[in-house]
């Protein structure tokens, strides 16, 4: 079964969730909505049209049997209080459960701030309703990994056997809060209590000014054989020099999952040739099959499409892919 482990929705209703104005107006959600043909009004009709470009995207994406589509928790502060002010994404769990509900095409991604007094009960209550794993992306949620107040969560995560995927590396499409938690050996304390980890993005740089953090996921790679990485955003060209490392590693290459990060768009680079990057940039609209082209190009074996579904808490889309 082939799984795109790494996908986001977005919601703007009370109790699904919410878009800041500040994030509204960011050029990389004005150019998300431009090229996906979405609405610039606010409200359900942008919330509504963002859930049906995504069935319709997977639908027409033959080479997948299912998409994981992701929660977004708020932030909350050092007391565990939510924080309205520094809020710029939330997309509930109940949202994405029942945009999921039903569906063996898309997967119920939870995603629980671990300050918040009620996490380890909230992760039961999204394991009761199906979800297949846990997301996480610190440097934006302003929280970190490492912090003692973390180890009851990572003892039910291993307990539920949920995976957690975390956002490593630097963040430029939301609005990041604390850039210093971007560093994946701070995922060690969860990897170390039996956590299945898959690290987002490889801990590649967003931009070239970053701290590139791919050494260290690669170490956590070599040294916990329950630490992964997805593949999401890596044909973004300012996180794409990670596959000179990732596909020339053995090790680590036998550790990546497949996921795509949509709506962030693939940019295909001259390590298919340049021929072929034009042909997928200029006549490939569906960004998931785009995606999925270029890395099948890039020579990802079939191990590598089949991994991610294995490390699933559910594994119960069994139905073959269309032809």
């Amino acid at each position: 079964m082939i799984v795109d482990l790494h996908v986001h929705v977005f919601a703007d209703t009370p109790n699904h969730g919410w878009l800041s104005d500040e994030l509204h107006g960011r050029s990389s959600m004005r150019f998300i909505r431009w090229r996906l043909g979405l609405p610039s009004v606010r409200g359900a009709v942008f919330e509504q049209a963002v859930a049906a470009k995504l069935q319709a995207t997977v639908a027409a994406t033959p080479q997948l049997h299912a998409a994981v589509v992701l929660a977004f928790d708020a932030v909350y502060d050092q007391a565990g209080n939510r924080d309205e002010a520094n809020t710029h994404l939330h997309v509930t769990n109940d949202y994405v459960a029942r945009l999921t509900e039903g569906r063996a095409d898309l997967l119920f991604g939870a995603s629980i701030h671990p300050y918040r007094p009620d996490a380890v009960a909230e992760l039961e209550r999204c394991v009761q309703r199906g979800a297949v794993l846990l997301k996480w992306l610190p440097i934006v949620q302003n929280f970190n990994p490492s912090d003692p107040r973390c180890l009851p969560f990572y003892e039910a995560l291993a307990h539920h056997r949920l995976p957690l995927l975390c956002h490593t590396g630097g963040e430029q499409s939301l609005i990041a809060l604390d850039p210093s938690v971007a560093d994946p050996l701070l995922l060690e304390p969860a990897l170390k209590a039996g956590v299945t980890v898959i690290a987002a993005h490889c801990g590649t740089r967003s931009q070239p000014v970053e701290t590139d953090y791919v050494p260290a996921f690669v170490r956590l790679a070599h040294e916990y054989e329950h630490c992964y990485g997805d593949t999401s955003a890596l044909n973004l060209p300012a996180r794409s020099y990670a596959y000179d490392t990732i596909l020339e590693d053995p090790v680590v290459r036998d550790k990546l999952v497949h996921g795509s990060d949509w709506p962030v768009m693939p940019v295909p680079t001259r390590r298919i040739g340049w021929l072929q990057a034009a042909k997928l940039l200029l006549h490939e609209s569906n960004w998931m099959r785009r995606d999925i082209a270029i890395k099948q190009r890039l020579g990802f074996d079939e191990a590598y499409w089949q991994r991610g579904a294995t490390l699933l808490r559910r594994r119960d889309v069994s139905s073959p892919a269309p032809a």
